[in-house]
């Protein structure tokens, strides 16, 4: 940390300042990641998980880098072989996953 920003932050919490987090900004609010759009992303891939992040922006009527920030941050989805699938497999997942690829070798 800069000495110049030590000094700022010593004056902020002289003023009275009590929190290290930031202060509400203003501006337009974010509007289109909410929760009734993150379900309905939701329900729209697990019906069709080949469906394409424009696909799903064009039905939904929301921004493309909206759907893609909601599919990959807030849903943890990535794509796997052409379908959206969770990001951290499971355990059994992945015992799964063995256990059918030895047969498939066999």
């Amino acid at each position: 940390m800069s000495r110049s920003r030590l000094y700022q932050w010593c004056t902020w919490f002289g003023e009275g300042r009590t929190s290290l987090g930031d202060e509400p900004k203003s501006g337009r609010p974010k509007t289109s990641t909410n929760e009734e759009n993150t379900t309905r992303v939701d329900e729209l891939i697990r019906c069709d998980r080949r469906m394409k992040i424009r696909e799903i922006a064009l039905k939904l009527e929301i921004p493309k880098s909206t759907v893609h920030e909601i599919v990959h941050d807030t849903l943890g989805y990535r794509k796997v072989s052409a379908r959206w699938g969770p990001k951290m497999l499971t355990e059994d997942h992945k015992l799964q996953r063995v256990e059918i690829s030895q047969r498939l070798l066999q």
